[in-house]
């Protein structure tokens, strides 16, 4: 066995049915989990390995289990060893959305309303047997802002009033969230597998939660890695509220979540340089926080917006926050 496969894969693969596959390693990203392509004859299929401590693969088992008894197209699982980290599952093939759209861009009106539809109908059922997406939940994902990039600027702020200020713009929206959806939290074009006869296929879901209709939606139309005009952002969630029928205060709570979760990516994605030794994060840091300003224009931001006015230097937000590193 390669010094680059997990431990045990190999007894893992055999008790499967797959002993003696093809295996080749996939490209990784901000996780400790690892890929790897399996080519058995004609059959294909992926190993997933999230190796504890730093990853559990419970998680992605429970929550994918139940996309897939509600119908929705998570990958199917061959064979699990949770213990140990490894996941045989269905390959799902070479074309994710983001890369697929870079070669047909004349098609992205309709790919992004087939992945708006696939959310209304996640938005139908029930919401699942996950944890709420809490207000403690929200205020300690906004906390890397302050945490990770304020620090890493140079930027003494004051966090109690941080805390405050989102506090009082989320409390309300946690009352309308009730009872909620399920909530996948990473919905954007690198997480959507694009399957024959036009379905779209769900990975990446594992730390779902139950929470707010509008928060896919900011991933998906907000994505940090992949432009979206705010012409289709606009035109998507139009089509999304044809769809579903919202209530008043729908976009209040898109751009309230909006600027919650690119603030947390903000963050993140200065750990991922400072902690983690991954720069070229801090490269997709300009296009996250554009569209933070553009969420914390709206009026439902305004305690939020006023933070930002008085501890938030016009330069670094002039350069939109590029500059780290």
């Amino acid at each position: 066995m390669s010094s680059d496969l997990p431990e045990g894969v190999d007894s893992f693969l055999e008790t499967a049915g797959w002993g003696g596959a093809v295996i080749e390693p996939l490209p990784g990203d901000a996780s400790f989990r690892r890929y790897f392509r399996l080519r058995n004859g004609d059959q294909g299929a992926l190993l997933m390995h999230a190796p504890p401590p730093h990853e559990d693969p419970g998680p992605f088992l429970h929550v994918g289990k139940w996309l897939i008894e509600h119908g929705h197209r998570a990958p199917l699982i061959h064979a699990e060893d949770a213990p140990n980290g490894l996941v045989l599952i269905e390959d799902f093939g070479l074309d994710r959305m983001r890369d697929w759209l870079d070669d047909n861009p004349a098609a992205e009106d309709a790919t992004y309303r087939a992945a708006i539809d696939a959310l209304v109908e996640l938005h139908k059922c029930p919401p699942g047997p996950f944890a709420p997406y809490d207000l403690p939940t929200y205020l300690r994902e906004v906390r890397l802002f302050t945490q990770w990039f304020c620090p890493a600027a140079g930027i003494v702020v004051d966090e109690a009033g941080h805390d405050a200020a989102w506090t009082k713009v989320l409390a309300p929206l946690i009352a309308r969230q009730q009872p909620g959806v399920t909530v996948l939290r990473d919905y954007h074009a690198e997480n959507i597998m694009l399957l024959p006869q036009g379905a779209q296929g769900l990975i990446d879901f594992q730390d779902a939660l139950v929470g707010h209709p509008a928060y896919d939606l900011v991933s998906l139309l907000q994505d940090a890695r992949r432009d979206v005009s705010p012409a289709l952002e606009q035109l998507m969630l139009d089509h999304y509220i044809a769809r579903a029928g919202v209530d008043g205060d729908f976009m209040a709570d898109y751009a309230l979540l909006g600027a919650q979760r690119n603030a947390k990516i903000v963050g993140i994605f200065t750990r991922l340089w400072q902690r983690d030794g991954k720069p070229r994060y801090l490269s997709l840091i300009p296009r996250v926080w554009e569209a933070m300003e553009r969420d914390l224009a709206h009026p439902a931001l305004a305690p939020v917006a006023e933070w930002f006015d008085a501890n938030v230097p016009a330069e670094w937000r002039a350069r939109k926050g590029q500059g780290l590193g």
